[in-house]
């Protein structure tokens, strides 16, 4: 499915996205019925209890039925279908009504607050199988300054350094993140039509932005997992793009890695740090 040119642009960028890999009209429809159950009309501002909600669907898709391009071109970049753990799906929106609406707009920089890369429910290592990559398929349209994500497009080597250099694993409350994200200089937003769906490598540092313009944005964040933890010098030189990508941020052909840490993961796929659970 990756074209050579999307193979590299995930190389040296951390993402790539598949314009139109699925129904625009029936994501819209879809996001308008589950916010409408749980009282919220896209069109009247009067119902938007919160600024931002995440609304658990009754509705479950798996992305090889309900976006194949994009599920082939996620285990591409994984390494192939084997590689993967289980079929990932779309089965919670994230909805963004109005947040920071009423604050100056914050371009995307080092100075937003919120930079992160996922995984709370899990201690990190530089192989952690535990998220094989992360999708982000855009619900509704996201404009400029709609509440699209942010993303530091130049992160993936960043966090690989910094994981290659804590063998010993870090909690996923324990990352520096500003130390972290002002390292990074290529700052981006994430907009496009309801259909389209990013790719990101599961290194790339992002966080919410604001939505001034009280237009309700819906996204799913879709977690990947590996069966197995992520090799960085395999015999047969088959790295996946992922791999790769963290080969070529540590400046190097391959990697002997070893965790000096017990791997740790919270058994029922919440945060692994009990103040973050709410």
């Amino acid at each position: 499915m990756l074209t050579a040119e999307q193979h590299e642009q995930f190389l040296k960028e951390g993402h790539i996205v598949i314009r139109g890999a699925f129904s625009r009209a029936d994501a819209i429809a879809w996001v308008r019925e589950e916010c409408a159950r749980m009282g919220y009309d896209l069109e009247n501002p009067e119902t938007w209890e919160k600024e931002y909600v995440r609304i658990e669907t009754r509705r479950r898709e798996t992305l090889a039925d309900y976006a194949p391009a994009a599920w082939e071109a996620s285990c591409d970049l994984m390494g192939g279908e084997e590689r993967v753990r289980y079929r990932a799906g779309i089965n919670l929106f994230a909805v963004n009504f109005r947040q920071g609406a009423d604050r100056p707009y914050q371009p995307a920089s080092a100075d937003v607050p919120g930079w992160h890369k996922d995984g709370w429910q899990f201690k990190h290592f530089l192989d952690s199988p535990d998220q094989g990559l992360l999708g982000i398929p855009l619900m509704t349209d996201v404009l400029p300054e709609g509440g699209g994500t942010f993303i530091a497009a130049d992160s993936v080597p960043v966090v690989a350094r910094y994981l290659a250099a804590h063998p010993e694993g870090v909690m996923p409350d324990g990352f520096p993140w500003k130390e972290l994200v002002s390292q990074c200089h290529d700052f981006r937003e994430v907009t496009g039509e309801a259909g389209d769906f990013f790719l990101l490598h599961p290194y790339m540092l992002h966080a919410v932005s604001q939505n001034r313009l009280r237009r309700p944005r819906a996204i799913c964040n879709v977690l990947y997992e590996l069966k197995e933890p992520m090799n960085f010098h395999r015999e047969d030189g088959n790295y996946s793009p992922v791999e790769e990508a963290i080969l070529r941020g540590l400046g190097v052909d391959h990697y002997d890695f070893r965790p000096t840490g017990a791997r740790l993961r919270s058994p029922d796929g919440g945060p692994l740090n009990p103040k973050l659970r709410k």
